[in-house]
């Protein structure tokens, strides 16, 4: 085997978008446990951005990225579930996606289904399988059950509207917020039962008259420091919080006598990569999400195209909230 040239996305300080370099980048081979993918699109995740901002801080020079698909170029010694010439894809630490080539641990490399498109694939892995953890593994006590309530802020995002037809398929009635009539539409098209335009309406009250005053058993919550206090008001005694981002920021330091005074709540603050840290546990959630998506009962919305040396302009779009559904990057 031998070195490959690729094009890819550095940043060599955290900053704004104008930050992203396109330079050509030398690559090598695979080592035991990596394999070598040639990419054919690159997802893009409001995770880039924090990482390219600094709110996750990581060394310097830097090149993004935590989801695509591609095509297997090499394998390394002790890989056995992949072969060279296997459709794939991924969401994966560490970050490096916005490229042509890259080495990578393949522990979290899946085998991409015939039937699942490489755009499909790079658009829907890190967002489908942060949805697949979400519903199926950040839930509240007693679990969720046909008909329950659940609020899920960002509704017509990414991940929002793999969650709404995740949720509609579990028999949950997903309340969504967003921030506009056209987002709430798109929401609701894609299966929540209700949903919120919070430029007009204070969440807090809508859910209460939505559920009788009783309130949801689960709020998800990927918007963090606008939304946290008031999303501890929408749940039922002993039900959940789950903060699984910070598109507008940082959530503050708690106070946990909040949690008593509003009814022995649990707060969690999941992340993807604990739960895809193991081969198994990867493709266990990978198969969930890949019959979820073949079945028909999930469909992936990519509403944003940009080539990877526009990746600039797309983080600009998605910072300016811009965007729905998910974005790719070609190549």
């Amino acid at each position: 085997m031998s070195a490959t040239l690729s094009r890819a996305v550095r940043i060599d300080a955290h900053g704004g978008p104008e930050k992203l370099q396109l330079v050509e980048v030398t690559v090598g081979d695979p080592g035991p446990g990596e394999i070598r993918i040639r990419h054919k699109a690159v997802g893009l995740n409001y995770i880039d951005v924090y990482q390219r901002a600094g709110l996750y801080a990581l060394p310097m020079p830097l090149q993004l990225g935590m989801e695509a698909s591609g095509v297997i170029d090499a394998v390394g010694e002790g890989v056995t579930h992949l072969q060279v010439g296997d459709r794939a894809a991924y969401a994966s630490q560490p970050p490096g996606s916005y490229c042509e080539v890259r080495v990578m641990p393949a522990k979290c490399v899946c085998k991409l289904p015939d039937a699942i498109s490489f755009e499909t694939g790079a658009a829907m892995m890190l967002k489908g399988l942060t949805v697949q953890y979400l519903l199926k593994g950040t839930q509240p006590q007693g679990g969720l059950k046909t008909g329950d309530f659940v609020l899920f802020h960002a509704a017509a995002g990414g991940v929002g509207l793999i969650a709404c037809q995740w949720a509609r398929a579990m028999g949950l009635q997903l309340i969504g917020t967003a921030g506009s009539d056209a987002k709430c539409a798109l929401a609701k098209e894609n299966g929540a039962a209700f949903t919120i335009n919070y430029a007009k309406e204070d969440f807090v009250t809508r859910v209460k008259e939505i559920t009788g005053g009783a309130g949801v058993k689960v709020v998800y919550d990927s918007v963090g420091k606008d939304t946290f206090l008031k999303s501890l008001d929408c749940v039922q005694p002993f039900g959940l919080v789950a903060n699984f981002g910070n598109a507008s920021g940082k959530v503050e330091p708690l106070d946990l006598g909040l949690l008593a005074a509003k009814g022995s709540l649990y707060v969690s603050r999941p992340t993807l990569f604990t739960h895809i840290a193991t081969r198994e546990r990867t493709q266990a959630m990978a198969d969930d999400l890949f019959g979820m998506v073949t079945s028909g009962k999930v469909k992936i919305a990519i509403d944003q195209t940009f080539p990877l040396a526009e990746v600039a302009e797309a983080h600009r779009s998605l910072e300016a909230r811009k965007t729905t559904g998910c974005t790719i990057l070609t190549l």
